[in-house]
């Protein structure tokens, strides 16, 4: 549950981002971080359409100048998109200057005030230096759809244990999360649906 649900104080050490939405509605906010990548993202563009949801794509600046023209489908099709920086950047790998530095390059391509850390790691300081210039969207149920050591199933098992009013759920639209993610987003959107979710973008303010 540290994982799939991240606990109260670890969101309490990031006040200024935002880990759950609209917690009196009976709505979900799908996002799919690390894409668009040509064998992953057409795919879930195609499920969502089949079910007319909308979602938020946090993507790599590296791999939209790779597949520019699946960017803009991803727009073209109604999805918000967010910043996930230049390289899949780590902020506890690199100075803070560094990682704004790659923040800044696919903010030019993306142009977008959602942000988010890969990995759900930043600094404490660098947090709040991003927080003048960007909503830093985070996450109240990770499904671990790229862990290899779990099964589609556990995945789908994961969104059915922890979904809840005003839930942020991360999938990935990516090669390593492929398989499971595959697997469980389209029971986790028939089984939301069924019991009575409605699925929502996190739109910029």
């Amino acid at each position: 549950m540290l994982i799939e649900r991240p606990p109260l104080p670890y969101r309490m050490f990031f006040p200024e981002a935002i880990w759950r939405i609209n917690k009196k509605e009976k709505v979900v906010y799908l996002t799919f971080d690390d894409g668009p990548i040509p064998e992953v993202t057409p795919w879930v563009l195609d499920l969502l359409d089949k079910h007319g949801i909308k979602a938020t794509f946090f993507c790599v600046g590296e791999n939209i100048l790779r597949n520019p023209e699946l960017f803009e489908e991803i727009k073209r099709r109604g999805h918000s998109v967010g910043n996930h920086t230049m390289s899949h950047m780590q902020s506890s790998m690199v100075t803070t200057r560094t990682y704004l530095r790659n923040v800044k390059e696919a903010q030019e391509l993306i142009g977008t005030t959602l942000f988010r850390p890969p990995h759900g790691i930043m600094r404490w300081g660098t947090a709040k230096l991003l927080k003048d210039h960007f909503n830093i969207i985070m996450y109240d149920l990770v499904t671990r759809d790229y862990n290899k050591k779990l099964t589609g199933e556990q995945v789908f098992h994961n969104v059915k244990k922890y979904a809840r009013k005003g839930s942020i759920i991360v999938f990935h639209d990516s090669l390593k999360a492929e398989a499971n993610m595959k697997y469980a987003l389209p029971k986790a959107i028939e089984w939301l649906k069924e019991n009575g979710y409605g699925f929502a973008p996190i739109i910029e303010p």
